[in-house]
């Protein structure tokens, strides 16, 4: 290990990572995977065809015609950036109009656009949550609502997940701050839903807000697809909704949406916001004309949840445990990591593009297959999947070998 005049040599670590060069060497590394085309129900990787189950690209949008001659005029009209802040130069005519329409969409009365998902939350949470403050969030929460939490002022807590006794618990111990309790409305990795119904009335009973992380919700859950909210009925129960544009809006960025008040003042304080780049013209007009399609076209949720349940049904009569999932988020408990990496590769080498979900984004010995599902995909490669998954799970003895 180097060493400088002061000590140690803070790159030290960076010579000590050695586990990602360790799985490459025996061919289990499965990140930063290469794609050679669209983000479609067939993918190509180094000229192999894939049948992709590891997209957020719930919709099947992100290579629709009408959203990519969308982003073409965008950029044609506007250039390819805005070349500063919303707070500043950023903010274009285009910008408003996606907001306008979010919150009418959305129900609400205003909203605010973001460059990332992953910055609406860091900039939102620490902006709203000040140093008297208490913000609660389940254990399962994504890293941008606990990143967010890090940055506030305000004291952070968790509560087990979907524990509403446990939630009820923490927040009596709170004593008389301010508190927002967040969740994640579909939780990404598991693809369970957030108690909703009752993380309201237990926040009501303590005075906390309740602010939803969406990302995985909006175009799935709901009637009209504005997510876990409008799902149990409770859009006018909720302060806070956040979704992002990179699953079924065919995109990049975030957006919350809220009281006016609560969006003026996010827009007048949230870092995030202020000091990031405008998020590009092609983006923000590729939002505008998925949401067209969104509402336009509910045969595509109809779609989506046709896959999902058949996805799911395959996968339990076949044997696997496929947990609390309720949406197209579907895991297939696997046990061990290196388990995960090797069922991984195997099915890609069989033409199936999963993601392997290992600790410590989830308990030691649940290691997951993660999968995901289009509306898009047809029943026939879904089928093949599920050949694929059988052959694959008892070849590594998953599930148990047939008997003849």
């Amino acid at each position: 290990m180097a060493l400088t005049e002061d000590g140690l040599d803070i790159f030290g670590k960076c010579t000590r990572f050695t586990k990602a060069d360790d799985l490459k060497a025996i061919g289990a590394y499965l990140y930063f995977r290469r794609i050679d085309s669209p983000q479609d129900p067939i993918v190509t990787m180094d000229g192999q065809e894939l049948i992709m189950l590891g997209s957020n690209n719930y919709l099947g949008l992100t290579n629709d015609p009408r959203v990519k001659e969308a982003a073409i005029a965008a950029v044609n009209k506007y250039g390819t950036g805005c070349a500063g802040s919303r707070f500043l130069n950023g903010t274009l005519d285009i910008h408003e109009e996606l907001e306008e329409r979010l919150a009418k969409f959305m129900r609400k009365p205003a909203a605010i656009t973001f460059s990332t998902g992953f910055q609406t939350n860091l900039g939102t949470i620490s902006a709203i949550v000040g140093k008297d403050d208490t913000v609660l969030i389940d254990k399962l929460d994504h890293a941008s609502i606990i990143d967010g939490c890090r940055l506030s002022f305000g004291e952070a807590r968790k509560f087990k997940h979907n524990d509403m006794e446990d939630l009820d618990r923490v927040l009596t111990n709170c004593g008389n701050s301010g508190k927002m309790v967040i969740v994640d409305g579909v939780f990404s990795m598991e693809g369970d839903i957030a108690d909703l119904p009752r993380i309201v009335d237990v926040a009501r009973i303590h005075g906390a807000r309740v602010m939803v992380d969406d990302a995985h919700g909006i175009g799935v859950l709901g009637k009209n697809g504005r997510g876990t909210a409008e799902h149990f009925g409770l859009e006018d129960k909720v302060d806070i909704i956040m979704g992002t544009y990179s699953k079924s809006l065919a995109s990049i960025g975030g957006f919350v949406v809220a009281e006016r008040d609560v969006i003026n003042y996010i827009k007048h304080h949230a870092r995030a916001l202020i000091f990031s780049a405008s998020p590009p013209p092609s983006s923000v007009a590729s939002v505008i004309a998925a949401l067209d399609i969104i509402e336009s076209e509910p045969e595509r949720r109809k779609a989506l949840w046709d896959n999902t349940h058949k996805m799911q049904k395959g996968f339990k009569e076949m044997g696997y445990d496929i947990g609390v999932s309720e949406t197209p988020v579907v895991p297939v408990v696997v046990g061990e990591d290196m388990t995960a990496f090797i069922m991984t590769r195997r099915l890609q080498e069989e033409g199936v593009f999963v993601n392997p979900v290992v600790s410590p984004a989830t308990p030691p010995g649940r290691a997951l297959i993660r999968t995901s599902y289009m509306a898009t995909h047809t029943f026939e490669q879904l089928d093949r999947v599920l050949e694929v998954f059988e052959k694959v799970g008892r070849e590594l003895g998953i599930l148990q070998p047939k008997h003849v």
